[in-house]
């Protein structure tokens, strides 16, 4: 099995767009591109738990247009515990690179109780730094991320292309398998974003079903419009 410690890093565009859009580049996006197969009936949900120091450095330098910067989190699907996967989400300008290392539950069970010793046990370079920086720079959750996602693949160019409705935001509690966990919705109900990563190039048919070149591309970063959703709640949710 190859170690997944070293991928490329890769573009990645983000779009505001409406439900009527989507429903349109969907159609799209179907006669030429394939749906992940990992979504049964053609969406699924993800959780994300996020991760930030003591000085929230994730969410400042986000806030400051810092070019280079990384955050952590777990992200599990459906909220089952069949696949956990521990992440490392580096941002080089337009770049991004993705490194990810499974968990057990009993791992994840013991990293959300501050329990972090079995990481040093670890092979994974993912898990060392994130040891290092939990006892350094005193690393703790900061807020869980739901959403809904449809995607769709394109092998030429490495190519996905994915839509995120109904982002909200967890409240009370960093129970990531909690089925009833309380959460805020961030957006409108009929807008949601569009994400479009790839590799080395983008295609010039996939491109050519994208939104309008002069389209604005948007900076959303969900976990710092989740964490300032908590925020502004938290006093309501006491």
């Amino acid at each position: 099995m190859k170690n997944n410690q070293a991928p490329s890093f890769r573009h990645e565009l983000k779009f505001d767009i409406s439900e009527a859009e989507r429903r349109i580049l969907g159609k799209r996006l179907e006669m030429c591109l394939q749906r992940d197969f990992h979504a049964a009936g053609g969406m699924y949900m993800i959780r994300s738990l996020y991760f930030d120091d003591r000085w929230e450095s994730a969410y400042t330098e986000k806030l400051s247009g810092v070019e280079s910067r990384k955050k952590y989190r777990i992200r599990i699907y459906d909220c089952q515990d069949s696949v956990i996967k521990l992440e490392q989400k580096r941002k080089e300008g337009q770049y991004i690179q993705k490194v990810s290392v499974p968990l057990c539950r009993e791992e994840t069970e013991k990293l959300l109780n501050g329990d972090v010793a079995f990481l040093r046990e670890r092979p994974e370079r993912l898990c060392q730094d994130f040891y290092r920086e939990w006892i350094e720079h005193q690393m703790r959750p900061a807020v869980i991320v739901d959403y809904e996602r449809e995607a769709f693949v394109y092998p030429y160019g490495d190519v996905r292309i994915t839509f995120d409705s109904r982002v909200r935001a967890g409240m009370l509690s960093e129970d990531l398998f909690d089925t009833k966990l309380p959460t805020a919705e961030l957006m409108a109900p009929d807008r949601l974003i569009m994400e479009v990563k790839f590799t080395e190039y983008l295609p010039e048919l996939v491109k050519d079903l994208l939104p309008a070149a002069d389209s604005d591309y948007v900076a959303y970063s969900k976990y710092t419009m989740c964490l300032e959703k908590r925020k502004e709640l938290s006093g309501i949710f006491r």
